[in-house]
């Protein structure tokens, strides 16, 4: 189960992207931080998960054991948490990453699974969240078997999961569909825009 905080902190400017599998949502953070108009900060989730080639601790993921992370969980340094794809690794947002972007006075940027979205959406209403889907539903599939990086078995429960967090996407403030990539970041950086205007004007 997600982890449930109990202090706030001062973080006014939030920006959640998530959405199944097969999204391009990964593309679509490494392309918005650049052209966005607002300052953003990518958020760096950790993860129990070993580290992949050319993955580097603290700017991918923070690579932590299971015990390191078990013990930040049972302290309360998480924002949300939870186990993934029932894979048995665990990811997580850390409260130190998004005290951290206000310092920087920055936008925290949350790359994040539907269900850590919604932890998010409880605890910091004013967070700006937006779903990133493809054209087609049927398109998960055909993306996520190109990859060739499953077995059968994980495939599907990837697309079990796709199935659930497309139900849950009327949920989000925004709904993208990334049907090409330039239009689809132009799009979330118009709503950056505007949603900082509106914060300025109040």
């Amino acid at each position: 189960m997600p982890s449930q905080p109990t202090s706030k902190f001062s973080v006014p400017n939030i920006v959640v992207l998530s959405g199944p599998s097969g999204s391009g949502k990964s593309t679509i953070v490494n392309k918005i931080i650049d052209c966005a108009a607002v300052q953003l900060k990518k958020v760096v989730s950790a993860t129990t998960r070993p580290a992949r080639t050319g993955e580097v601790n603290g700017e991918d993921y923070h690579f932590l054991t299971i015990d390191e992370f078990e013990q930040r969980r049972k302290n309360n340094k998480f924002v949300e948490c939870e186990e993934v794809h029932r894979s048995g690794n665990w990811y997580g947002t850390l409260k130190s990453e998004l005290e951290q972007a206000d310092r920087d006075n920055s936008w925290a940027l949350l790359e994040i699974d539907v269900n850590g979205a919604l932890s998010v959406m409880a605890e910091y209403p004013q967070a700006v969240t937006i779903f990133i889907r493809t054209p087609s539903d049927e398109d998960y599939e055909t993306r996520l078997r190109e990859r060739g990086t499953e077995t059968e078995d994980v495939l599907q429960r990837r697309l079990e999961t796709v199935r659930k967090e497309l139900k849950l996407a009327d949920k989000y403030d925004f709904q993208v569909v990334n049907d090409d990539l330039d239009r689809a970041v132009r799009e979330i950086a118009d709503i950056l825009s505007q949603k900082e205007a509106e914060l300025h004007a109040g």
